[in-house]
């Protein structure tokens, strides 16, 4: 492996990840400065950099050892990967994190009319992708036996074209396939952004670099879904409050008049809080409540 004095990150150019991922790296306290081809961003406050391209090349940038890491879909390595191991029998490329976000499965589609019994139905039959490997994978490990027709776009109109008599494609609403009067019949991968690396046992000064980017970034992610909740109420109200907050929240009241019957309750609340939990806690006796994000935190 070279030696190499900065961290070098895969990022989409453009996409579904593109923003997300930036700004997971902005949350991590990580700046940078754009070149004017708009094709690379050189690290300001730590030695990391990243390279923009397109979501396919990631992968390989990865394996070849050209950038260390990369925001990509489950989805992209996983067909890389296999991919990799058909060719070369084995593959380096690795989940390093899961991130939380562009969230989407890849699916069997089949035509609204059709009543899904299983993969055994799709023996002989062509089937329209753009990730062969995987759906290759999924024939195999059901001993099926079908023609993979691949497509490097709009999947989900090849049975309309004759191309093909069903799909494996992204599902995300379904409202694509519900437009092309297909329906999703089974589920090969549920697929999100993740972290992806390969052989990252660095020696050099990337190791730091690397322990300092996945802690920060386990620290975003913690309270990624956490909220403050702030409140005022009686004394006399407290301990039905309390029962009201959710069960993971912790709770600390917030007075400087021990004798006074006006306090101030905050809770941390490490899920997302809806209006009918809001309004249960109102009812319990509380005031002016407040939910409040929090970025960072450190225990």
């Amino acid at each position: 492996m070279k030696n190499r004095d900065r961290l070098r990150i895969a990022v989409q150019k453009s996409g579904r990840l593109a923003e997300s991922s930036q700004q997971l790296l902005a949350q991590c306290g990580f700046r940078f400065r754009q070149s004017r081809d708009k094709l690379f961003c050189f690290g300001e406050t730590h030695a990391v950099d990243l390279l923009l391209v397109r979501d396919d090349d990631i992968p390989g940038l990865i394996a070849e050892g050209t950038c260390d890491l990369g925001f990509v879909g489950r989805n992209v390595l996983a067909e890389a990967r296999l991919a990799e191991q058909a060719t070369t029998g084995s593959s380096e490329l690795v989940e390093v994190r899961a991130l939380g976000f562009g969230g989407c499965r890849l699916s069997i589609a089949i035509g609204q009319d059709e009543t899904w019994e299983g993969p055994a139905q799709l023996a002989g039959r062509k089937i329209a992708t753009s990730y062969p490997a995987l759906l290759g994978d999924y024939l195999r490990r059901h001993d099926v036996q079908a023609d993979i027709v691949v497509l490097s776009g709009s999947v989900e109109i090849a049975p309309k074209l004759g191309k093909a008599e069903l799909i494996c494609d992204l599902v995300s609403s379904g409202a694509t396939l519900l437009a092309n009067q297909l329906k999703e019949a089974a589920v090969i991968l549920n697929s999100e952004a993740v972290l992806a690396g390969a052989g990252l046992d660095f020696v050099d000064e990337r190791a730091p670099v690397l322990e300092l980017l996945l802690r920060r970034m386990d620290g975003v992610m913690a309270v990624r879904d956490t909220k403050l909740l702030l409140m005022q109420l009686e004394r006399q109200a407290l301990a039905q409050v309390k029962l009201a907050l959710p069960k993971n929240a912790i709770a600390s009241v917030l007075s400087s008049d021990e004798d006074s019957d006006e306090l101030c309750l905050q809770a941390v609340v490490r899920s997302t809080l809806d209006w009918a939990e809001l309004e249960s806690i109102k009812k319990a006796g509380a005031r002016n409540l407040m939910v409040l994000p929090v970025e960072r935190m450190l225990a």
